[in-house]
């Protein structure tokens, strides 16, 4: 295992160098934002594309980068959406909002989708499962902001239960707070549940069906004390490791919904930086996701061993 983990680990770093060096490319081909003409920040900004080699060979420009970033952690200043704003401290100030919001989302989520599945396969083959699986199918199939403008209409408009946008402020732990989340959270927990209840009924009925539980069954276990002293630990071999990678999925999918709720949180920043051209906030974010993205699921992969330690990854017999 910790063999694995080292090569898994240095394949992560590699991979992470060319989808790094594929982005920084890509945005230096593309013509830089325009300053404005008269702003005292501009001469600031200038100075530092020139210090950052924009008049260079693309190569040269990404060496520079990560150079500055190895030695100073510097990843540069915003060059238009905040302008001369140092973007490590935009991009820290935007993370509280992001995870909150989609703790709050997992929170939610993950218990309703494997209480539902667990439900379904326990129900297998009659209306109760058929009706289950027909409404995880359709959650599945409608992408997440959609449900953010039907919350919107219903709860918002309709009702007036729910705010239209997240109420502005840093109290995250507040009533207030937590009530202007709910429509964000309720939106992206929607696709999660679905998620979780096919993948949990679908193990879970696997492995009701397998022969060891019938051997629990004759020597005496009840139906109950076999499903949850043998099933359901079965079961979580697949759905634990699920967990990890459905919470990078919720924070790669709040990209449009922090937009649509207002969230001040690093996927709205990264529209917003894309709309302005500004290409530093974006290579800052891009290299968040990316990261997040190669580590979860280099811990879902590790995690399989230490929940079932029969499965023993990289090994060749």
């Amino acid at each position: 295992m910790l063999k694995y983990s080292l090569q898994r680990i240095v394949y992560m770093v590699i991979v992470f160098m060319i989808i790094t060096c594929m982005c920084f490319v890509l945005i230096r081909m593309l013509p830089p934002a325009q300053l404005p003409a008269g702003d005292p920040h501009t001469i600031v900004i200038e100075a530092r594309r020139e210090a950052a080699g924009y008049n260079k060979p693309y190569m040269v420009q990404f060496g520079i980068f990560l150079k500055d970033i190895v030695t100073d952690f510097n990843w540069g200043v915003s060059d238009k959406l905040f302008f001369g704003q140092d973007v490590v401290k935009l991009f820290s100030q935007r993370m509280p909002a992001t995870v909150i919001v989609n703790l709050y989302s997992v929170l939610f989520s993950i218990p309703l989708g494997i209480a539902f599945g667990i439900f379904a396969a326990l129900k297998k083959n009659t209306w109760v499962d058929y009706t289950i699986s027909t409404l995880t199918m359709v959650v599945i199939s409608v992408p997440n902001f959609v449900y953010a403008f039907i919350i919107q209409y219903v709860f918002s408009y309709k009702l007036g239960w729910l705010p239209f946008l997240m109420k502005s402020g840093t109290d995250w732990f507040s009533p207030a707070m937590f009530v202007s989340m709910i429509p964000a959270i309720m939106s992206l927990g929607f696709g999660t549940v679905a998620a979780f209840t096919r993948t949990t009924r679908a193990e879970l009925t696997e492995v009701l069906t397998s022969e060891f539980m019938l051997l629990a069954r004759t020597k005496g276990l009840t139906k109950a004390q076999a499903t949850v002293r043998h099933a359901l630990r079965n079961c979580f071999v697949v759905v634990v490791p699920a967990i990890i990678g459905e919470f990078v999925s919720i924070l790669g999918g709040s990209l449009i919904i922090e937009k649509i709720f207002s969230i001040p949180g690093v996927g709205r920043l990264t529209i917003d930086a894309i709309n302005a051209q500004d290409y530093p906030i974006f290579m800052l974010t891009t290299c968040f996701y990316t990261a997040i993205g190669l580590v979860a699921n280099l811990v879902v992969d590790i995690s399989y061993g230490f929940i079932d330690p029969r499965i023993r990854m990289g090994s060749k017999k």
